[in-house]
């Protein structure tokens, strides 16, 4: 386990619901998804290293949940804007999602 964090560090987070509504192989990666993501009133590019576990059919148009207030980060020559959250034992990559469609762009409280 990490240490503890404080209360008020994880209110920081922006963790929120979004839609994959672009999903292709990043070129020069093995590894990596470019996914652009529909949050309602905007849209953002993420990287993703989990194109081991997943078919870029599997997940156009599945709802995730993802953090957005990450800086900005240049991978392989592509700026990914967030980070989708997964669970990971080692045998396979679960991103999470939510039990029922909710609006793009919901936060997770």
């Amino acid at each position: 386990m990490k240490k503890d964090i404080d209360f008020e560090d994880f209110m920081k987070l922006d963790i929120r619901v979004g839609e994959i509504i672009e999903c292709s192989h990043l070129e020069n990666s093995d590894k990596l998804f470019k996914l652009k993501v529909d949050f309602g009133k905007f849209q953002r590019q993420i990287l993703s290293g989990i194109r081991d576990f997943y078919k870029t059919k599997d997940l156009l148009g599945q709802q995730a949940v993802f953090i957005i207030n990450i800086p900005p980060r240049k991978i392989r020559g592509e700026m990914s804007e967030g980070m989708i959250l997964c669970s990971d034992d080692k045998k396979s990559v679960i991103f999470l999602t939510p039990k029922k469609k909710i609006s793009n762009g919901a936060k997770i409280l």
